[in-house]
């Protein structure tokens, strides 16, 4: 049986989570941007919504349910899936969310996801794992992996992590990870928010070919040193491109970009960032079972 003393404890940890779920409650809403069910989003800054990408079907017609059940219309600014973030823009004003820094986060740490449907909702759980910077498998830049131990529910993707004081960590999402949930950190969401705020779309870097992975010969590996087993064979390349302009061959298998190897076409991507937009990167490649080096300065991708 629990003491007097560890009940009080008990009973004030309940009462903080409570009150955290109320103080961050009021920057959730609930994003109808998809048949059947809605999604989460936070009101990020005055007048802009933040979701997860995944979550966002259509790009018209989109309404937001603000915390007093009123749904309200909402325009679609921009998104960047490789980051999993959509940014929407209301007439509202709202309060918005009070950022706690995830480079503070310790293992274990409490946390709380919240999602809103004809409510709001919470999950418990502790941080669960940490980590450094990491780009997801589109080549998109998360400034800090964080893992959350709990349960997102149906309709939380694009809802916020929050700590015992109810400040927002950053946005659960499922759509950037296979099998395990994920928080987008608020350094992330801010530096996506602002780019989309003002250009309405995320740069992405662009070498115009057409790439298949190859799995190299041992010979060839031992005969150039080669750490890698294998690299991407360029099968296309796109006429006046930056890969073209550099003298870059269909057949050439581009190894290594700027000193990491590079075996399938998510490593690849992976090292076109928006940051290398405008920037060259040195390409090894093997031409003729010779290993060269190219420079290429890297294009921004053309829009769809």
């Amino acid at each position: 049986m629990a003491t007097s003393t560890e009940s009080s404890t008990l009973l004030a940890l309940s009462h903080n989570l409570a009150d955290a779920v109320e103080q961050a409650s009021h920057v959730v809403v609930a994003v109808n941007a998809r048949q059947r069910m809605s999604s989460s989003g936070v009101h990020w800054q005055q007048g802009v919504v933040v979701t997860a990408d995944h979550t966002v079907k259509r790009d018209e017609e989109i309404t937001v349910t603000l915390p007093d059940n009123r749904n309200v219309s909402a325009t679609l600014i921009g998104r960047d899936s490789s980051t999993d973030l959509a940014v929407l823009k209301l007439a509202e004003k709202l309060p918005t969310a009070e950022i706690c820094d995830a480079s503070s986060l310790k293992v274990g740490h409490i946390v709380l996801a919240l999602g809103r449907g004809d409510g709001i909702s919470a999950s418990y759980g502790v941080i669960s794992a940490l980590g450094s910077a990491w780009r997801t498998w589109s080549g998109g830049q998360i400034d800090q992996f964080v893992r959350p131990d709990l349960r997102l529910y149906p309709g939380f993707s694009g809802g916020p992590l929050v700590d015992i004081s109810g400040r927002v960590i950053g946005i659960n999402t499922s759509g950037l990870a296979r099998r395990m949930d994920v928080v987008i950190p608020a350094s992330t969401i801010n530096r996506v928010v602002d780019q989309l705020l003002a250009t309405g779309r995320i740069a992405r870097g662009y070498l115009g070919v057409g790439m298949q992975p190859v799995r190299l010969p041992d010979t060839l590996k031992s005969k150039l040193n080669l750490p890698a087993l294998g690299g991407v064979i360029i099968v296309n390349v796109e006429s006046d491109g930056p890969a073209e302009k550099a003298g870059v061959l269909i057949g050439d298998v581009l190894v290594a970009l700027d000193g990491t190897s590079v075996s399938d076409t998510g490593d690849v991507l992976a090292m076109l960032g928006s940051e290398r937009v405008g920037k060259t990167i040195n390409a090894q490649i093997i031409r003729g079972g010779t290993s060269i080096e190219v420079a290429i300065a890297v294009g921004e991708r053309p829009r769809s």
